[in-house]
């Protein structure tokens, strides 16, 4: 009996969680959904979410994923204006995977087709540390724009700083830090990342050991953007 009773209960658990699940869901037709700037046919932000505010300065494409636990947002507090036109743009048939974070406060664009893995973090604002004698929490932070070009991979943990600018198709390997430009169709990993591996024409995947981003064809290191920043976030 008591296991019966056990079974029951967990069956009455595991069904009401995942009726909330499906009624906490965001979609373009729900109230939540038409808070966004834009927010796309067959996408979902799932339930429970993260830390979500600034909707009027966000847009998400059609059919993209958002995953449960994932802080979207765009401003420092509920409320700030943002001006104009959205700061923060996520393309169609995007996964952005459980838990991740992304803050933007100037311009951060997402590409289609972009895969995240779980807690990933993206912001295109950094703290300053000029002056050795204030609080780094108390200085004025530095905002740089950030891109993700379309069909790009980002692994579990990876860490997009501001000012980056990452191509198109490119695989950013879990637990990466990545700031600067970093070419279409490349490996990238460590911290700071760097490319390990690039696809050329004619010969395929070459990996490039101890190659740098300034060291290869179309990339160009950023210096002085989002200055002084620490490059662990």
């Amino acid at each position: 009996m008591n296991r019966i009773l056990a079974r029951l209960r967990w069956q009455v658990v595991h069904r009401g969680w995942e009726a909330v699940q499906r009624a906490g869901a965001v979609t373009a037709d729900t109230p939540a959904g038409r808070r966004f700037a834009a927010f796309g046919p067959g996408s979902v932000a799932a339930f429970p979410p993260g830390s979500v505010f600034g909707e009027r300065w966000i847009t998400i494409g059609a059919d993209t994923l958002i995953g449960a636990l994932v802080s979207l947002s765009a401003g420092m507090v509920p409320g700030q204006d943002m001006g104009p036109v959205p700061v923060l743009q996520i393309g169609d048939r995007c996964v952005i995977g459980r838990g991740s974070h992304i803050v933007a406060h100037h311009s951060l664009v997402i590409g289609d087709d972009v895969f995240t893995g779980p807690y990933v973090y993206i912001t295109d604002q950094n703290h300053g540390y000029a002056d050795p004698d204030v609080p780094i929490g108390r200085q004025m932070p530095r905002n740089a724009a950030v891109q993700i070009g379309s069909g790009s991979w980002l692994g579990a943990g990876a860490v997009v700083l501001p000012g980056a600018c990452i191509g198109r198709n490119v695989v950013i390997a879990a637990g990466s830090v990545v700031r600067g430009t970093i070419p279409d169709r490349c490996v990238v990993a460590g911290v700071p990342a760097r490319v390990v591996r690039s696809y050329v024409p004619g010969d395929g995947w070459s990996p490039r050991s101890g190659a740098g981003l300034s060291r290869l064809p179309g990339a160009e290191r950023v210096e002085g953007v989002a200055q002084p920043v620490d490059p662990t976030g």
